[in-house]
């Protein structure tokens, strides 16, 4: 085997890369929501602490990804875990795609205000991390899910009571730093104990 050629992915890298594709979606949940009814600075403040979560799992993959190269001949490990983002992970990640763009359509035919997608949006990733979670055999991640699922929730609640410009913070910045705090938490954990 050359040195060169791709390495599966073993199972830390498979908990590494969804971790970081979760800072990624948490960094952009709060970056695009972080808005009125927040002060300018705060904004700023929120989207660079997102901006700076997102690197830090990112410098982690790297991190995890160097030291995951297995040495010229080795072979994976039998009884290694199964691919995370197999088939099961696809009809979920299909089924949210359903539900994410049937919903906003749904809000929209509804007569909802706009800021209501972003609460759908929180809780159908909600919903997705806490139906991962058995299929993964990890139920840290319905923990995050839960979360999501409830602050998408609280921010429908929101929108139909008439505070809107309340849902961005409530469904989209804090559902972002949740994601963003599990993401580099659990990263920190999985690199250090590597």
């Amino acid at each position: 085997m050359r040195a060169d050629r791709p390495v599966p992915l073993n199972a830390v890298m498979q908990r590494m890369t969804g971790l970081l594709i979760g800072a990624i979606f948490g960094a952009v949940f709060v970056i695009v929501n972080a808005q009125s009814p927040l002060n300018g600075l705060t904004v700023n403040l929120l989207r660079i602490a997102a901006g700076l979560g997102a690197a830090s799992v990112i410098a982690m993959w790297f991190v995890t990804a160097r030291r995951g190269r297995p040495a010229e001949g080795a072979r994976p490990a039998e009884g290694a875990r199964p691919n995370m983002f197999g088939k099961g992970y696809l009809i979920v990640v299909a089924a949210e795609a359903i539900l994410l763009f049937g919903g906003v359509r749904l809000l929209s035919a509804l007569g909802s205000p706009e800021q209501a997608n972003v609460a759908w949006v929180a809780f159908v990733v909600g919903v997705h991390f806490i139906v991962l979670a058995p299929m993964w055999r990890d139920r840290s991640i319905a923990v995050p899910g839960v979360i999501l699922s409830l602050l998408g929730a609280a921010g429908l609640v929101l929108a139909s009571a008439g505070a809107v410009t309340w849902v961005p913070l409530v469904s989209g910045v804090l559902s972002g730093a949740v994601l963003l705090a599990g993401a580099v938490a659990f990263g920190w954990r999985t690199v250090t104990a590597a």
